[in-house]
């Protein structure tokens, strides 16, 4: 009888090898989550120069001359928090702009509480955003800054530049959704469904662990598996779980959205896609995309699966500006932020674009009588104090929770 074939010996030897392996792995492994990890975020340094309400604006400190005249003010999403654009040294988007002699300010939307509940898209834009841009403008003594705004904050910058184009000069659109009535992505077909009256009649503001659970829905093999085994196959790489841990961090800190904000945006984006076509109506004044005439960069990604490339190519086309630029990078919703590959043409390519144009008198609209205005039919607000000193504009909407 033939004896069997089979390399009992050297099977038993991989084995050995594999266990010994294992073994140093999970040594490494316990000295590096023992060890004191680097974890911290958004350590660039910066001043907070005005406050209103719950509303910060940050003022990141300058490390080389400056080479482009016109601030730059980024607007990030009411959804988590503005310090995925400083995540760490190396990685940050804010750190590579002052290196381009970018003089930078930053919205930190902060934590909004009950009385936030009826503070709405009109509240952000025409209040906050607007009274930030008018600071910025006196402090800097320049008639218009530029804006650069990041997925809703994106859609916010949207509307502000069209309701005031006379305060803007350049506008940089990045992963920002703009024609909502695309199949493409998952989320956009989800939320025409959303019954959000009774979603925000049930909690209020919306809460920001809820709004995560359901973007991990969006993609749960990746989100909520592939993540975490990338992580146990790299436990004992210093540097991997320093990354992994700072990127935890910004995923749940959450913020809630104000509930009239989102009610205001889900009914009048994602339901009737009113934007792109001109007929979103904020604070009584129409969203007339045609007022954009000042030149504008829009930049999406190829892969991403919250704003699709097709949410965000057809804004260029709606405008009244003849200075426009469409950018397509190789890359998801996040990663246009982070990757070290994208870091290296993002903010140089943004702070190239906005050399070109800085001080340059704003293009001409593409139709004669398109050249925008100051808006005078609103009557001002009375103004009050903020904690800091600085003049404002009180919201008009109630402080009812």
């Amino acid at each position: 009888m033939a004896q069997p074939k089979i390399p009992v010996d050297l099977i038993l030897k991989n084995l050995a090898q594999d266990a010994e392996i294992a073994q140093q792995r999970m040594g490494k492994a316990a000295d590096v989550l023992l060890s004191e990890l680097d974890s911290d975020i958004a350590v660039t340094p910066y001043d907070v120069v005005y406050e209103q309400d719950r509303v910060k604006l940050k003022h990141y400190r300058p490390v080389t001359q400056k080479k482009i005249q016109t601030p730059l003010l980024m607007i990030y999403a009411l959804i988590n928090r503005e310090t995925m654009l400083d995540l760490q040294p190396g990685r940050s988007v804010v750190e590579n702009f002052l290196k381009e002699g970018v003089d930078v300010y930053m919205i930190d939307w902060g934590y909004p509480t009950r009385k936030d509940r009826f503070v709405g898209i009109d509240d952000h834009v025409n209040v906050y955003i607007n009274d930030i841009v008018d600071f910025i403008r006196e402090q800097n003594n320049v008639p218009k800054i530029n804006i650069m705004g990041i997925c809703m904050g994106g859609t916010f910058s949207v509307i502000f530049s069209a309701l005031h184009p006379e305060k803007v000069q350049n506008l940089i659109t990045t992963v920002t959704p703009t024609h909502f009535d695309v199949d493409t992505g998952l989320l956009n077909i989800w939320m025409r469904h959303v019954p959000v009256d009774q979603v925000v009649e049930t909690f209020g503001n919306i809460p920001g662990d809820f709004l995560n659970f359901g973007f991990l829905l969006l993609n749960p093999a990746r989100l909520m598996i592939d993540k975490y085994m990338g992580f146990f196959e790299n436990i004992d790489n210093k540097n991997f779980v320093e990354n992994f841990i700072r990127m935890e961090k910004w995923i749940f800190d959450s913020p809630d959205i104000p509930g009239e904000t989102f009610r205001e945006f889900i009914k009048d984006c994602y339901q009737q896609n009113l934007l792109i076509q001109s007929k979103m109506v904020v604070g009584g004044q129409r969203v007339d995309l045609k007022k954009l005439t000042m030149p504008l960069l829009n930049i999406y990604g190829k892969f991403d699966h919250l704003v699709p490339p097709e949410a965000c190519e057809v804004l260029t086309s709606k405008v009244g500006s003849t200075d426009t630029e469409d950018i397509c990078l190789n890359t998801g919703h996040i990663g246009i932020y982070v990757s070290s590959k994208c870091q290296k043409e993002f903010a140089p390519k943004i702070a190239g674009w906005l050399a070109d144009r800085d001080m340059r008198p704003a293009p001409k609209a593409k139709r004669a009588g398109r050249t925008p205005s100051a808006d005078t039919s609103r009557k001002p607000r009375p103004k009050t104090k903020t904690k800091k000193g600085v003049s404002r504009q009180p919201s008009r909407k109630g402080d009812g929770g």
